[in-house]
């Protein structure tokens, strides 16, 4: 079973397969309070204010560029929703690949290290 201590410290590759439902789920269980939605993972972070939401959005481009995979955000005063899916795999249908859960795992230690 993969963790979410093991996808943060991969970086995201060039894949052309998308994950089978099973291992979409097993996944899932690796990163807390993340769900299918839509053909995407998402999650909803919460925050104090605009500032707080607006850096954290600027934490996770740094992070989440270096791998070049980009989630969509939807940002609002105090909450940023994070939607990952692959457009490449599936020979550019998109889905949900491993590069998704990375993204969602450092996306994760972002929020746990902001709120210490």
């Amino acid at each position: 079973m993969v963790t979410a201590a093991e996808l943060v410290q991969k970086k995201g590759r060039h894949l052309e397969t998308a994950l089978t439902d099973a291992e979409i789920q097993e996944h899932l269980a690796a990163v807390e309070n993340w769900a299918l939605q839509d053909g995407k993972i998402v999650k909803t972070f919460v925050f104090k204010n605009y500032h707080e939401t607006l850096a954290f959005v600027n934490a996770i481009a740094w992070v989440i560029h270096a791998d070049d995979h980009h989630p969509e955000l939807v940002v609002t005063y105090n909450r940023c929703v994070v939607k990952f899916d692959t457009h490449s795999v599936n020979s550019g249908r998109g889905g949900i690949s491993e590069n998704d859960f990375i993204g969602a795992a450092k996306v994760d230690a972002i929020f746990q290290q902001a709120a210490r």
